[in-house]
C-alpha cells in the first residue's frame, strides 16, 4: 500500500522535445500553426496540484502510472498518445482490453526515472502522488527539468469535500488538455445520468453502516472520509463509519472498528492477499466477533480501481449498491 501512503494522506540522453507542451518558444512556432492551436482551444493553462502548466498543444507523447489514470486515457479515445504505462493493481476492463495491450509496459509497479526517460515523453500523468516521489527521481520538478509536463490525479490533492465533482473536474481537464473536450463531457453527463439512476433507487433506503477493510492485521488499513472511496460508500446507500478519518485512506484500530459496530464490510480486492484470505482473517479474530457486520458475514466486495478517482466510479456506486441493498437495486 506505499504508493497510497503517506503521500495521499498528506528518465539516456534525453533528446530536445519539440513535442512538448511548453518547449517551443512563442517567436519559433510558424504562423499557421498558432492559428491551429487557437482554433482547436490552445494555448490552454491549468493549474494541478500547485503545479501551473500552459500547453500550446495536447501532449502526443504519455507515460501513465497507474491503473485509474490510465483507464482515464483510453476511456477518452487517447490509445494512440500513450507511449508507456505502468502499475496496475487488477486487470484493466474488458472494454479496454484491446487498446491497452497496444501500449508498452514500461515496468510492472513503478518505473525508474531513466525507464521513464527512455520512452522520450513530453507528459506523465500519475495517479498516487507516489508515482512522482522526488526520492526514486521521478519528481514534477525533475521531469520539467527534462521537459516533461505532468499531471496527478487530483485525489491526491483535492481539498473540496466534493469527490464526485472532483471527479467530473479530472476528466474535463484530461480531456481539455488533450483537445478531447465533447468525449470528456459526453461522458460526465452519462456519468451524471447513471448516478442519479442510482440514485432514485436508494432514496427511501436507511443508509447502512459500511467497515472498508483494505488490509492490515495490528490495525485496519481503510477509507477515511475524504476522497472517492467515501463517496462511494454514501452514493451506494451506506454510511463510513471512519468518515471522521480525515484523509482518503488511513489506519484505524480494531477497538474501534467493534465499537463503531458496521452492518456490512467492504473489502478492497487487489493484490496477493485474496478477498477469502481477508475475509478469513476478519472471521477468526476473536475481538471481532461481536461486529454486527461479522457476525451475519455480511460482506461486499470491490476491485482497488473501483475505489479510486477515474472513470469506474458511477458503474461502481452502482455494483456496491446492488451488495448492500441487494432488495432495492434488483429489476
Amino acid at each position: 500500500m506505499s504508493r497510497r501512503t503517506p503521500a495521499l494522506i498528506a528518465a539516456a540522453v534525453l533528446l530536445p522535445l519539440a513535442l512538448t507542451a511548453c518547449s517551443t518558444p512563442e517567436g519559433d512556432e510558424p504562423t499557421g500553426n498558432k492559428a491551429a492551436a487557437k482554433s482547436d482551444g490552445f494555448p490552454y493553462t491549468v493549474t494541478n496540484c500547485g503545479v501551473t502548466t500552459t500547453f500550446k498543444a495536447p501532449p502526443k507523447r504519455v507515460v501513465t502510472m497507474n491503473q485509474h489514470v490510465t483507464e482515464i486515457m483510453l476511456e477518452l479515445g487517447l490509445t494512440k498518445s500513450l507511449v508507456g504505462t505502468a502499475y496496475l493493481d487488477d486487470k484493466v476492463l474488458p472494454k479496454y482490453e484491446k487498446d491497452y495491450a497496444s501500449v508498452p509496459v514500461i515496468a510492472k509497479e513503478y518505473p525508474s526515472y531513466e525507464q521513464v526517460l527512455a520512452t522520450n515523453p513530453d507528459f506523465v500523468y500519475g495517479g498516487y502522488a507516489s508515482a512522482f516521489a522526488a526520492g526514486d527521481g521521478r519528481g514534477r520538478e525533475a521531469l520539467k527539468k527534462s521537459g516533461i509536463e505532468t499531471r496527478l490525479n487530483t485525489e491526491s490533492c483535492a481539498k473540496a469535500d466534493t469527490p464526485m465533482e472532483t471527479l467530473y473536474e479530472e476528466v474535463r481537464e484530461v480531456g481539455r488538455t488533450f483537445g478531447v473536450t465533447d468525449r470528456a463531457e459526453a461522458w460526465i453527463k452519462q456519468a451524471e445520468a447513471d448516478n442519479a439512476a442510482t440514485a432514485e433507487k436508494l432514496k427511501d433506503l436507511k443508509a447502512l453502516p459500511v467497515f472498508v477493510y483494505d488490509s492490515g492485521d495490528k490495525t485496519a488499513f481503510t477509507a477515511g472520509g475524504k476522497g472517492i472511496g467515501n463517496e462511494l460508500i454514501k452514493r451506494a446507500g451506506g454510511t463510513n463509519v471512519f468518515a471522521d478519518l480525515d484523509k482518503s485512506f488511513g489506519d484505524a484500530s480494531w477497538e474501534n472498528v467493534v465499537a463503531r459496530k458496521p452492518e456490512a464490510i467492504v473489502i478492497y480486492d487487489y493484490g496477493s492477499t485474496t478477498v477469502e484470505q481477508k475475509k478469513k482473517r476478519l472471521l477468526s479474530d476473536p475481538a471481532l466477533a461481536d461486529v454486527p457486520a461479522i457476525k451475519n458475514k455480511r460482506f461486499a466486495v470491490m476491485p482497488l480501481s473501483d475505489a479510486v478517482l477515474g472513470v469506474r466510479v458511477p458503474a461502481a456506486v452502482e455494483k456496491l449498491a446492488a451488495q448492500l441493498h441487494p432488495a432495492a437495486t434488483t429489476p
